[in-house]
């Protein structure tokens, strides 16, 4: 049979980068196709008031990095364009404590802790991963909350995909002996999740996608697969992949036949596609798609200072964390000056079981301190002086996704308890803060009318286990049923790592590639 591809990779994030360098540098013929734009440096929004380069919202016509997703259970906020989440993440590179290799469905398939350490480091170098250099006012904060609830040795300067050199210096590629794109030092604006305009994150464009386009790997941007077919029954002949435009309106489709198949899409892509195909050109598919989605059981509350001397954006996007307990953590997280966005989606903090007792204790905040909150939301600048608090637990619960009535996703509580957007220690942790920052807390609309949680680490869905009555895809995430189909991607996370899995991802993928041979001439 005549190939047009041997692999196409569907999703350009951590995983599907990593395919593609990994996959092109043992001789094979690779396409990626990803939803979202290719954006330039110069391309990304100035600030998050720039909806349209911003948020990807394609019925409006807005295609930029940050997509956000509601569900009954959880609003998800997620990465879309060539670098996948890499373009708006946070830049974290944790590797996770050692309960993350010993729980869910994949923890008795191989001693992971020990066969993953190899290609964390991997994962590391490729990432370009430095620690943190310089701390400014949100993190010195941070450092004070840890001292004063005596965990002043847990406060520590993350590991981030940054490139540290002068301030706004562009030099010749620092990482891959010349092969690399040019880069620039950090100038500590806060501005990454608006996609960084300074060449100095290390997203995926400017590592693994860069690399493997320099030895042949084709990046297809705004399109989208919404068909596979296998040739034969099980895949053993390749596939048939249906692509269409994710941009234009009335763009032709097209056909390609590949040899194989990787889903990379992260969970909202890839689970929703595979989802989808389970009804119709992928039958065989285990019954467990969708099941064991993890959130990292976290939330995200934001503190507005009201001394004009403090500047809570100066940094990268997260500079510092505190490991509050033993399953627990704290990150200070920031956007750039002028990047005041999300005050139009934020209320005063107010927890409850129900909307009347939040509304009720929202109301008995506003009028207690009323000039404050008019200063937090029409007077400062709500970039300069606000911070994200984002708390996340590795205490597993799940949710699963299934496909409703018109073809979009619903969720289903699964194991444990539904995500909550009031963890009693973060409330305590964020109460502390702000008066150390002499601030007031708000946050998402949606946790105070819906009692929704907010998660930007969506993650599982196609696990990985010992057959497809427990699992979606085995240890080498090659998928249950199907010969040549793998899911790489955070779909595949198999329990809750309580930290940004951005790392995790790549180290897994690493360890995937290295299972498939080279190319024989």
């Amino acid at each position: 049979m005549q190939y047009d591809y041997d692999y196409i990779i569907i999703g350009s994030g951590f995983g599907g980068s990593v395919s593609a360098l990994r996959l092109s540098e043992k001789g094979y013929k690779v396409l990626v196709v990803e939803k979202g734009k290719w954006f330039k440096a110069e391309d990304f929004a100035k600030t998050n008031w720039n909806l349209k380069k911003w948020l990807w919202i394609p019925a409006l016509r807005f295609f930029g990095i940050m997509k956000i997703t509601i569900f009954k259970h959880v609003a998800i906020l997620s990465g879309n364009g060539v670098g996948g989440g890499s373009l708006v993440y946070a830049n974290t590179l944790p590797i996770p404590k050692p309960s993350f290799y010993n729980q869910g469905s994949w923890s008795k398939l191989a001693d992971w802790g020990l066969e993953l350490k190899p290609f964390y480091q991997i994962a590391l170098d490729m990432l370009g991963a430095s620690r943190n250099p310089k701390l400014f006012d949100g993190d010195i904060a941070l450092k004070q909350l840890g001292e004063e609830i005596n965990r002043a040795n847990q406060f520590e300067h993350p590991y981030v995909s940054v490139f540290f050199g002068k301030e706004n210096e562009l030099v010749e590629d620092p990482y891959f002996n010349g092969d690399g794109p040019k880069r620039a030092g950090c100038n500590f604006c806060g501005g990454c999740m608006t996609g960084c305009r300074h060449h100095a994150k290390n997203t995926l464009d400017k590592n693994y996608l860069h690399l493997a386009q320099n030895l042949g790997a084709e990046i297809r941007a705004e399109r989208e697969v919404y068909d596979v077919k296998p040739v034969d029954c099980d895949g053993s002949d390749g596939y048939e992949v249906y692509i269409k435009s994710s941009t234009q309106l009335f763009a032709r489709n097209s056909k390609l036949i590949a040899k194989a198949v990787i889903f990379s899409g992260g969970v909202l892509g890839t689970i929703k596609l595979m989802l989808k195909l389970k009804k119709s050109s992928l039958t065989h598919l285990s019954e467990k798609l969708g099941d064991f989605i993890r959130t990292n059981n976290e939330t995200l509350i934001s503190v507005s200072t009201l001394d004009s001397n403090k500047d809570l954006s100066k940094g990268v996007a997260i500079g510092s964390l505190l490991h509050t307990d033993d399953n627990s953590h704290l990150e200070v997280v920031r956007y750039s000056e002028g990047s005041g966005f999300w005050k139009l989606l934020h209320f005063p903090l107010a927890t409850g079981s129900n909307i009347f007792i939040r509304l009720f204790r929202m109301i008995v905040q506003l009028l207690k301190a009323p000039w404050s909150y008019f200063k937090v939301y029409f007077v400062n600048n709500w970039g300069k002086s606000t911070a994200v608090l984002l708390f996340m637990q590795s205490i597993d619960s799940t949710l699963r996704f299934k496909i409703g009535f018109f073809g979009s996703m619903r969720s289903i509580v699964g194991k444990g308890k539904k995500p909550s957007p009031f963890i009693p220690e973060s409330i305590d942790l964020v109460e502390k803060y702000s008066k150390i920052v002499g601030g007031k807390a708000t946050s998402f609309s949606l946790e105070t009318l819906a009692g929704l949680s907010s998660t930007a680490h969506i993650l599982g869905g196609a696990v990985m286990g010992e057959d497809s009555s427990s699992a979606v895809i085995n240890k080498n995430n090659e998928v249950f049923g199907y010969n040549n189909m793998y899911v790489i991607d955070g779909s595949m996370i198999s329990a809750n790592p309580g930290v940004n899995p951005a790392l995790s991802i790549t180290a897994i993928a690493e360890r995937a590639m290295s299972k498939i041979p080279k190319k024989v001439k």
